[in-house]
């Protein structure tokens, strides 16, 4: 916890340790079904970003039963169930409440072997940063909400919302890592900032690199920010420095606060390109190198 890992990890044996976390939250896209998926994949992706299988999950549940007809809960939990299958991890229970809003998520609980254990510190200079999801679900979602998404946007965002990172999670298994996390309500450029936190590498991040869904930047023009995404810049711009080619709407998309974003890992620079390579083969279009660690300024992240 005192570094905000994506899951907490607790060892049963010298070989064998649980992994676990927990998250849930309120709809981001109109269909049912669909926001179920995404749920769970969200909450799936804590224990691959720290390496683990996870196998067991609990379904968390807030509902307005006098609201709304109970029809859209079992489609929000049907939406679920899909998505644990095909992960091939088990729902054994779960615990619900009335509430006034939606809300649904997992607890999720996996295995790892602690030798194994990826944490999101341990960047080392030279390596190469991949990010293995497009950015701009925050933006996009708040253009949903205001009626002015374009149905091609939404679908591409729903589309990576609804991808596990359980494939990138296998590939990193073959090469060395020394860091990973997955991208969600901090940003990537709030992620990247956990990384570095007082430690003696920094960070190069080559904006032109970083994959975008589309109509990202149209939308974050029109100032469709989502408020979480100025709160990650407020909190971590003592972080950041940029170019003069930097505008003010690129960095809010590079904080933008993601749901069910992609996996950022840190590898050394003989790994990465054939990394990306197999990654893409295996259908994770976005993979790309988006940046590299270097020896300094330390704890900060340049932006070019």
């Amino acid at each position: 916890m005192e570094r905000a890992e994506d899951a907490g990890v607790y060892k049963l044996s010298d070989d064998l340790a649980l992994v676990q976390t927990v998250d849930f939250f309120t709809p981001v896209v109109d269909d049912p079904y669909t926001f179920g998926q995404i749920a769970v994949v969200n909450a799936l992706s804590d224990v691959y970003a720290m390496g683990g299988k996870p196998l067991t999950a609990m379904n968390i549940v807030c509902f307005p039963v006098k609201k709304m007809d109970m029809s859209i809960l079992r489609e929000i939990l049907s939406g679920g169930l899909s998505k644990l299958r095909e992960a091939e991890v088990v729902l054994v229970g779960g615990h619900s409440v009335e509430d006034n809003e939606i809300k649904y998520g997992l607890s999720v609980t996996g295995t790892i072997n602690p030798s194994r254990v990826l944490l999101n510190t341990g960047a080392r200079p030279g390596d190469r940063l991949i990010l293995t999801k497009a950015l701009g679900t925050g933006i996009i979602n708040t253009a949903l909400k205001g009626g002015l998404a374009a149905d091609d946007a939404v679908a591409e965002a729903t589309d990576r919302m609804l991808a596990l990172n359980r494939t990138a999670a296998e590939l990193i298994k073959d090469v060395e890592v020394h860091a990973c996390t997955d991208i969600t309500g901090f940003g990537l450029l709030g992620h990247a900032c956990e990384m570095i936190e007082d430690s003696d590498v920094g960070i190069i991040l080559y904006s032109s690199s970083v994959p975008l869904l589309a109509r990202t930047e149209e939308y974050a023009h029109m100032g469709l920010i989502p408020g979480g995404t100025i709160r990650n810049r407020d909190y971590r711009m003592h972080m950041i420095e940029r170019s003069s080619g930097i505008t003010d709407e690129k960095l809010l998309i590079l904080f933008d606060a993601q749901t069910s974003g992609g996996l950022l890992i840190s590898v050394p620079e003989a790994e990465a390109e054939n990394l990306v390579a197999n990654m893409r083969k295996q259908g994770i279009r976005d993979a790309a190198v988006i940046g590299e660690v270097a020896d300094g300024p330390k704890g900060k992240i340049i932006v070019e």
